[in-house]
């Protein structure tokens, strides 16, 4: 390996150590350190206006509420086609919805004990869905860039 490609694969393994994917019951929760605190982390995840801006699979959403809360509804646009979606419960650092009727991922953001301005999100998905774990880890690194920007 050349001096280069061993600079790339260090810089690669670095950002894989921010990432983690685990089984968590009947869910693979898909986790991200995200370097801004717990707090400012959980209001972007929570602000419908942004989720196209990190979701791969979220082309357009449209709802009452800005910030999601338990029973906010609304509708997304998942590959091209608009589809209703109600959060089933939500706290300040913590939501889960379902999409067309269908229970869909949830989303937290974990704190880091001492550490106020790092924390962990997480994106859980069903078993059943296991193959979207890839497009979760994407949407984390989405969402990294545009937290730890702001």
């Amino acid at each position: 390996m050349r001096r280069g490609d061993r600079s790339r694969a260090n810089d690669r393994s670095r950002a894989d150590d921010r990432f983690r994917v685990v089984r968590e019951g009947s869910l693979l929760a898909v986790g991200r350190e995200i370097d801004a605190p717990p707090e400012v982390t959980a209001e972007a995840l929570r602000d419908t206006r942004r989720w196209p801006d990190w979701s791969p699979s979220v082309g357009g959403v449209e709802s009452a509420d800005r910030y999601v809360e338990t029973g906010t509804t609304g509708r997304v646009r998942v590959a091209g086609v608009w589809v209703p979606f109600r959060v089933t419960s939500a706290t300040r650092l913590r939501w889960d919805w379902r999409v067309a009727g269908i229970p869909a991922t949830g989303h937290r953001v974990e704190r880091y004990a001492g550490e106020p301005n790092r924390c962990r999100a997480v994106i859980e998905v069903p078993l059943l869905a296991a193959a979207y774990a890839p497009v979760c880890r994407r949407a984390l690194d989405r969402f990294a860039a545009l937290v730890e920007t702001d």
